[in-house]
């Protein structure tokens, strides 16, 4: 497949995305509009949609169709969307910026936010518990099951609280493994996972996914450490500097920002490997693997 087919293929996955993602939701008016309104500037103020397109990349590599996948997908984005305004509430990064726009504190208050992001982790579970035609319930349920223990306490919120321990402190890369594994890994791992079980995949092409899913979600995470050192508000449509000013523990910090492109350029060029494993189908997984690691913001 060529570039200009993937991006094609892209172009038109984020566009069902997109249009699964405007039918899920409350339209915005609905009573009481405040939280819904909060919920829908949050939800399409722009995102690249990355980990949806991981399902569908995920489960298509496996043979599926892209439709019954998209429950899933819009699950994931309605969990990553919630995080996004939890994280930039004061009690957390305390962040006036998000994707170029106010966040959505600062436009709705923060007790509306924090709702906001309560409403949109609950209501993933609604969207992802229905059925699409051809898919097992088994199958449903076991998704179900992946992306629960991955927003939860042994995912992204212990990998959040062990984040927000560590500031200001000296930490092993151990300890910033964990972090970057839990915070940002694990959602970008359920994503390989569920696309797979919803897709079909066999036991093999399931442990591929998932080791894929690993190598792209600690990748993903240390190229956002980067970014904050070399990246500009234009293109991450936040401020950078952030976690050196804040004492986070990131891998520049811990190992230096050489060593930090060295190895997420390694664990990259492994997920790519992976993808090829899966054959023709998977080409699509090769391209995002490269995006992550060349992404601007």
């Amino acid at each position: 497949m060529k570039v200009t087919e993937i991006k094609s293929y892209l172009a038109s996955r984020r566009e069902l995305i997109q249009k699964a993602l405007e039918s899920c939701l409350p339209p915005p008016e609905s009573y009481p509009p405040a939280v819904h309104q909060a919920m829908h500037y949050s939800l399409f103020a722009g995102g690249k949609r990355l980990r949806p397109l991981l399902v569908l990349a995920a489960g298509e590599a496996v043979g599926s169709p892209p439709e019954p996948l998209l429950p899933a997908a819009c699950a994931v984005e309605l969990i990553h969307t919630y995080s996004l305004i939890h994280d930039d509430l004061p009690a957390m990064d305390n962040d006036d910026f998000r994707r170029g726009r106010p966040t959505c504190h600062k436009v709705f208050g923060e007790a509306v936010a924090l709702l906001a992001g309560d409403a949109l982790l609950t209501h993933a579970f609604a969207v992802l518990s229905q059925v699409p035609e051809g898919v097992p319930t088994e199958k449903v349920l076991q998704a179900i099951g992946e992306l629960a223990c991955a927003a939860g306490s042994q995912g992204m919120i212990g990998g959040q609280v062990v984040d927000m321990e560590a500031e200001g402190r000296q930490v092993t890369l151990e300890t910033v493994n964990y972090i970057h594994t839990h915070k940002t890994g694990s959602l970008i791992r359920a994503c390989l996972r569920m696309g797979g079980i919803l897709g079909g995949a066999d036991e093999e092409q399931l442990d591929t996914l998932t080791r894929y899913g690993e190598n792209l979600g600690l990748a993903f995470q240390i190229t956002d450490d980067i970014l904050d050192i070399e990246g500009d508000f234009a293109n991450m449509g936040k401020k950078g500097g952030v976690d050196m000013a804040r004492g986070k523990a990131t891998y520049p910090a811990c190992l230096g920002l050489a060593q930090a492109k060295e190895i997420a350029g390694q664990l990259c060029k492994e997920a790519q490997e992976l993808a090829r494993s899966l054959g023709t189908k998977a080409e699509p997984l090769i391209y995002l693997a490269g995006y992550v690691l060349n992404r601007q913001g």
